[in-house]
Parts: C-alpha cells; structure tokens; sequence
C-alpha cells in the first residue's frame, strides 16, 4: 500500500460537473494499492498518516498532527502510485491490485479514517477525477506499508 500525503489548505475532486468530495485544511490522501495488501496494511497507514507532525504549532515547527488541528482528509484512490516504467516509457500497471481486490480495501481504508472522527471526504473508486488543491508548504509525504 501506498500514499502520497499532500498538506493542503483547500482540496477539491470532481467527477465531470458535479463536486464530490472536498476538504478545507487538511490533508490529501492518494493512495494505491497492490498485491497482497491486507486491513492490517491499511490500519497501519491510517494510524501513521493521522499522527504525522507536519502542520505548524504556534512556533511555526512542524509539530502538530491532523487529529490534533482537527482537519480534514480527502482519500482518492490511485492505482497509478504502483506504475513500473523500468522497460521503457509506457507505464506498466502489472503491481497494482485489480478493483475487485482493491476496492473493498479502498473502502476498508476510507471507513478507517472516518473511524478517527475526522472530517472525511473522498473520489470515487475507479472513476476519472479531476483534482484541485492548494499543497501548502508545499509539503507532500510519501508512505508505503
């Protein structure tokens, strides 16, 4: 499992016209999935991701973490984190899990998230989404399980 954590002020995804998920301040989950991951992967990077210090205390220092700031999450599935251009330079997607093993993990993670009584939004797994956000810092985080 994979994500990039993107800090951000503003985060929005659309799906064609209509606006399905969208946050404040807070973070930006990416996140992919592969081949034999399991809950316990995705308990894992929920519990790594809520306690990241990247968000800054009244001293300006990275010190405080999404639960403490009380912000909100936006998780958007990304089978493209698991892209292999080794062998030339059209990706190959071989690593990442197919939707029918993905999605309910997917779906396990985000529940897990919002088992953290964060403001939670996301995409829609499997759809073609289009991304506004404003990465603030910019900080972006890569984690992997």
């Amino acid at each position: 499992m994979r994500a990039v954590i993107q800090r951000v002020s503003r985060a929005r995804v659309d799906i064609g016209d209509r606006v399905v998920g969208q946050i404040a301040d807070g973070l930006l989950v990416l996140l992919g999935i592969t081949h034999g991951d399991t809950e316990a992967h995705a308990d894992q990077l929920v519990d790594k991701i809520i306690k990241l210090r990247i968000f800054e205390d009244r001293e300006g220092k990275m010190n405080e973490s999404i639960y403490d700031t009380g912000g909100g999450i936006l998780v958007v599935s990304q089978f493209t984190l698991y892209a292999d251009c080794s062998k030339g330079t059209r990706p190959s997607f071989v690593d990442a899990a197919r939707p029918e093993e993905a999605e309910p993990l997917y779906n396990y993670f985000v529940q897990a998230c919002i088992d953290t009584q964060l403001h939670v939004e996301t995409g829609e797994f499997g759809e073609h989404m289009m991304l506004d956000f404003v990465n603030d810092g910019p900080v972006t985080i890569l984690l992997g399980t």
